[in-house]
């Protein structure tokens, strides 16, 4: 593998101004081709001398354990080239939506984004999500429409697809070239737009120029046109040339995409195939000229670029066997050396990142993408400076969707387990972990079932820890329907001081919501007031398990007599009455199942609104209504409610439904009765598990 030109290089072709290095994310959906592209990239630009492929598990991306097992990306690659003498940092970005987040904290910190699709226009809807993310961040970005060399589709129609997605108007910067006398009329090169120059796809070498065919100069010309006009709506002079049938400078036409595509105005559209190396230098070439420079980036994560003052935003964070915690950072002002001071931490092992592989570096300037070994205080999402963290605009993590329950097989790890849990969620923000607050059972929540198989995967290979998934336990609770009583006796005599205690109650239920209330009605002394609180303690432990087995909740109980032995009464024999007492209550109070209840709102395109209603019907949910999702253009919210047994893998079923795009928000609502056969079979399968 050749060498690669550190953060500092200068190397460049003569008279060509250099632009810091910039930072481009290949995003789009799972399948589209994300790695292979990068794969050509790596190669068109010299730093590696042989592609590898998905099929070999040798490529540069998906390099992890993880990700060449199941023949998809898991988690971010970022390498380092040179293309005419600018240095280039890709990431090559995860497309399932399980792991959303790794790709939504890269995109943050690029200057664009590599949008990559699959030309079949039923797919579009895929990508929708990441166009929103971009657009609401005013990230630039562009679409390389992939695989064109394995489709008849027509990219007119891709095209016409995509722009229902888009926000921003989409403008073609090349239309395909085809072989008009195959069958299957294959694209065999393309025609730029703004040069109006065409070129011929060759096998294993660069494009060659050629005579533009008579058979695409009317639909190059439209093209064309559609380009201006959209290049004008930001442009009054522009505007003003089109008016008048002046024909625009091609610099003229360069400046206004260089400019709109920085600001988020416009979203150029490219085509190719990454297996084939089509469109390759086309797409590097644009990159070249038209993408922003670094200070773009830096001022949409609020910093005003100063060379005397270094700036360096965290965008990932990992934990390595021989480098400790390991921040992935983004230099967006000044410049790094090793020794400085990033507040409480020093900078030692600067490195630069070509996949795993990490390489010495002096010191990194402005724009460059570094590895930051050992680093104790820093985090994803810190924006540090020499002095320690700033305010920063970075998002919060995306909110859970999947859950999992987590059980140790070997006693005693639990607590490598939690260092563990730890370290996984400080790599992807995505991730959590608690214990139940009503079940007590360990949880830990993703954004799907791949996510948090991979998240244990992670546990075994790297922390040797032997865990085994469990359904996640619902906080079922019980209450009562009547009122009752009983008498709680407990008497136990042995050598020396026995045990004697005894309470009379009576049980009454509350709202929903009330909570347990405790009082005491003693008259005459039949129980002493230091044992009081005993028998609440004891009624209190009775509660935590009734006659259906649950916890329970919005009862009163009203303590109405009792008596006492003056040897042998203690705190412990009155706890065994109180809990006798309640047992027997409860018994005869007609019990009622209750069962948490969320309320979610789930985001769907309006494509796939009656499938989602459907779904919310088979999994017992109510619908309360719902609207367009504002700000979403074709997308409609639904606000439901849902017993939470039912939401923990609800998104699974989600996605399925909605190609991958549709997604919820839930918090716990209330607690309502659950009763008939549903009630029986939880109750039924609760005991069972107790066994």
């Amino acid at each position: 593998m050749p060498s690669n030109a550190s953060s500092t290089s200068t190397t460049t072709p003569s008279a060509t101004p250099v632009h810091p290095p910039r930072v481009a994310a290949l995003i789009g959906p799972y399948s589209s081709g994300k790695t292979s592209l990068l794969e050509s990239l790596l190669a068109a630009t010299g730093r590696i001398h042989r592609k590898g492929s998905i099929r070999d598990h040798n490529t540069v991306g998906d390099n992890s354990p993880e990700s060449r097992s199941r023949e998809m990306s898991t988690e971010l690659t970022c390498v380092q080239t040179t293309y005419l003498g600018e240095e280039w940092h890709f990431i090559d970005c995860p497309g399932s939506v399980d792991f959303a987040q790794d790709t939504r904290e890269a995109a943050l910190i690029c200057d664009v984004a590599i949008v990559v699709v699959d030309p079949d226009p039923s797919r579009v809807m895929t990508v929708a999500p990441t166009l929103k993310f971009l657009d609401r961040n005013r990230i630039p970005h562009l679409i390389f429409i992939n695989k064109t060399d394995n489709t008849a589709i027509r990219l007119r129609d891709s095209f016409a697809a995509l722009q229902t997605i888009s926000e921003r108007p989409l403008v073609m910067r090349e239309i395909p070239i085809r072989d008009m006398n195959s069958p299957d009329e294959p694209i065999t090169g393309f025609v730029d737009i703004v040069s109006e120059r065409a070129y011929q796809y060759l096998e294993g070498q660069p494009s060659r120029l050629i005579t533009m065919p008579s058979t695409v100069k009317t639909r190059e010309s439209e093209a064309r046109d559609g380009l201006l006009e959209a290049l004008a709506d930001f442009d009054d002079g522009l505007l003003e040339q089109i008016l008048e049938d002046q024909t625009p400078a091609t610099e003229t036409i360069y400046d206004n995409l260089e400019r709109d595509l920085a600001n988020d105005l416009i979203v150029p559209v490219f085509f190719g195939s990454g297996e084939r190396d089509h469109g390759i230098i086309r797409l590097l070439k644009a990159l070249r000229h038209e993408a922003p420079a670094s200070d773009v980036c830096a001022h949409r994560l609020g910093i005003d670029p100063d060379p005397s003052q270094t700036v360096l935003q965290i965008f990932k964070t990992a934990h390595l066997s021989h480098a400790g915690r390991f921040c992935f950072a983004r230099i967006l002002s000044g410049q790094v050396k090793n020794g400085d001071p990033l507040g409480a931490d020093k900078v030692s092992g600067l490195c630069t990142l070509f996949a795993d592989k990490h390489e010495k570096l002096d010191h990194g300037i402005t724009g460059a993408i570094i590895g930051l070994p050992r680093m104790e205080k820093l985090r994803t999402g810190s924006l540090v400076n020499n002095d320690g963290e700033m305010e920063t605009l970075w998002p919060d993590p995306l909110t859970p969707l999947y859950q999992t329950g987590l059980e140790v097989t070997k006693p005693g790890d639990d607590v490598k387990l939690s260092e563990a849990l730890r370290h996984i969620c400080e790599q992807d923000r995505s991730i959590s972990f608690g214990h139940h607050e009503s079940t007590g059972q360990l949880v830990l929540s993703g954004q799907g079932d791949i996510h948090l198989q991979c998240a244990m995967a992670h546990l075994a290979d790297h922390y040797h820890l032997e865990i085994t998934p469990k359904p996640v336990l619902t906080g079922y609770q019980e209450t009562i329907r009547k009122p009752a009583s009983a008498r709680g006796r407990y008497k136990k005599q042995t050598g020396g001081h026995g045990q004697f205690g005894d309470a009379a109650i009576e049980l009454r239920p509350q709202e929903h919501g009330a909570g347990f209330e405790f009082s005491d009605h003693i008259v005459g002394g039949a129980i002493p007031r230091q044992y009081i609180s005993a028998v609440e303690k004891g009624v209190r432990d009775g509660l935590r398990s009734g006659s259906l087995g649950f916890p329970v909740v919005d009862v009163a109980v009203k303590l109405v007599d009792g008596s006492f032995h003056a040897v042998d009464s203690s705190d412990q024999a009155f706890q065994m009455a109180g809990r006798i007492a309640i047992g027997e209550a409860l018994k005869d109070a007609g019990a009622v199942l209750l069962e948490p209840v969320d309320k979610c709102t789930i985001s769907i395109p309006s494509d796939f609104t009656s499938k989602a209603q459907r779904l919310v019907s088979t999994r017992r949910g109510q619908i309360l209504g719902f609207n367009a999702k504002d700000g979403w253009q074709g997308w409609d919210e639904i606000d439901v409610q849902m017993p939470t047994s039912e939401t923990t893998d609800m998104v699974t079923e989600l996605r399925s439904l909605t190609q991958g795009t549709g997604f919820f928000t839930r918090c716990y609502s209330h607690m309502q009765e659950l009763t008939g056969k549903q009630a029986d079979i939880v109750v039924s399968q609760h005991k069972k598990a107790g066994k």
